[in-house]
């Protein structure tokens, strides 16, 4: 499932281990990386994109999405960014 999102339409699905977003999920661990370009396998769902941070969603150990945020910045996600985002998903998995 896509969405919500804000910017530019998203790639729908991604395969386990391929970009970040499946790498992110196949590894079940939060992945930022500072230039994408420099990500071996990067998919580029937009052009603009120079950063991202994604934060698997885990279920009963069964990946059920990630949470994808892109940034037309190098370097724009901090560790407490990280920090922020795997708290906010951890209460996110409360409720599914």
């Amino acid at each position: 499932m896509l969405g919500p999102f804000q910017g530019k339409t998203a790639c729908v699905r991604i395969a386990l281990g391929k970009g970040v977003c499946g790498t992110a999920a196949s590894e079940k661990r939060t992945l930022r990386i500072k230039d994408v370009h420099a990500f071996p396998g990067h998919i580029a769902c937009d052009a603009a994109s120079r950063s991202e941070i994604v934060v698997p969603i885990i279920k009963d150990d069964a990946v059920l999405g990630v949470l994808d945020i892109d940034s037309p910045s190098v370097n724009r996600f901090s560790e407490n960014d990280q920090q922020f985002l795997e708290a906010f998903v951890k209460t996110l998995q409360t409720y599914l």
